[in-house]
């Protein structure tokens, strides 16, 4: 009998593994809501902070970047993943393994972290819709408290739905985002100017500028906050701990993936396309690059379009945000 019994869990443990191999609609759901999590509208500001220092420094800090945001995500998530209570989140392993004591102080971090991040997202989503209702639509503004409250009431209706419609919403945004994002990238590609390249490396400022603009580039990257959610879906699938390591890995590699290739592109995309004093008069007066862009080239496609790719990032942005607070 416990023969049969382990050939059981033998082969149920096998059931699993190859069904955590196969890629499914819900894989690609939650890499989108991290990636959605990770690019908010602090996107617009980065190619003109990253690449005000020049062109080295940048690219110096996108070979970084890569297994800095791998790593730190995966090895969050296999922390989340090493509770004993499947259902657990990242506080409650927390307890488990440093105590109650410790547990408390990791939390009161935990919120303190991301909640003003979600207060922040709802008053930039709410500051996004008036100015698009005000400068595109030229409709009268509605009140900005009701609009505030019913913009956030929708988010959090959507959360609370349940998984499935939560991964809809999130691709629902996210796949726009992507084709605009890369769109853009492409679209600028005539107009890339290498005298970049050209200018002189300074090692003392090189060196300041990616101290100042690591935090901001890693920070663009950034997912952790919808990782205990993440983990805790799958484990709670997949029981099988070493094929659902594997699956969740599977997962932040391909978004990892995805992140470079769209923030990068975008990136250097949009520095190539601007001149050294574009660049440091968009810092001074602290524009997002694509009313940059809409200013030097009379192209009123830009303003247009910022607004929505703010409205889209922030919104999937908040999803992941507020996945961390729950």
């Amino acid at each position: 009998m416990p023969e049969n019994s382990a050939e059981l869990d033998v082969g149920r443990a096998e059931a699993f593994g190859s069904s955590a191999s196969n890629w499914t609609s819900r894989d690609t759901g939650w890499m989108l809501n991290l990636f959605g999590t990770a690019i908010g509208a602090g996107i617009l500001y980065l190619p003109i902070s990253a690449g005000a220092g020049g062109i080295w420094p940048l690219i110096i800090l996108s070979v970084m970047a890569g297994p800095m945001v791998w790593l730190a995500h995966r090895n969050l998530v296999r922390f989340c993943l090493s509770g004993s209570d499947p259902t657990a989140n990242i506080t409650s392993t927390v307890n488990e393994h440093f105590g109650e004591k410790a547990g408390r102080v990791v939390t009161l971090g935990y919120f303190l972290c991301i909640y003003p991040i979600i207060l922040l997202y709802g008053i930039g989503i709410t500051n996004v819709v008036l100015s698009f209702i005000e400068h595109q639509l030229q409709w009268e503004l509605p009140s900005r408290l009701w609009l505030c409250l019913s913009l956030v009431v929708v988010l959090v209706a959507v959360m609370h739905a349940g998984e499935t419609w939560m991964l809809r919403a999130v691709k629902l945004l996210c796949y726009p985002l992507l084709v605009v994002l890369l769109g853009i990238s492409l679209y600028l590609v005539p107009q890339w100017n290498f005298s970049a390249f050209n200018q002189p490396v300074d090692i003392q400022s090189m060196g300041v500028t990616l101290f100042l603009t690591t935090p901001l580039l890693i920070f663009s990257f950034n997912h952790s906050p919808a990782c205990s959610a993440f983990a805790r879906a799958y484990r709670v699938q997949i029981r099988d701990e070493q094929a659902c390591a594997r699956k969740t890995s599977q997962i932040l590699k391909r978004n990892t993936q995805l992140l470079l290739l769209v923030i990068l592109l975008f990136v250097f995309s949009s520095v190539l396309s601007l001149s050294a004093e574009d660049m440091a008069q968009a810092k001074m007066e602290n524009l997002p690059v694509l009313s940059v862009l809409a200013n030097r080239s009379g192209n009123l496609f830009f303003s247009i379009i910022a607004p929505c790719i703010a409205f889209l990032a922030i919104a999937s942005s908040w999803f992941g945000v507020y996945l961390g607070d729950t």
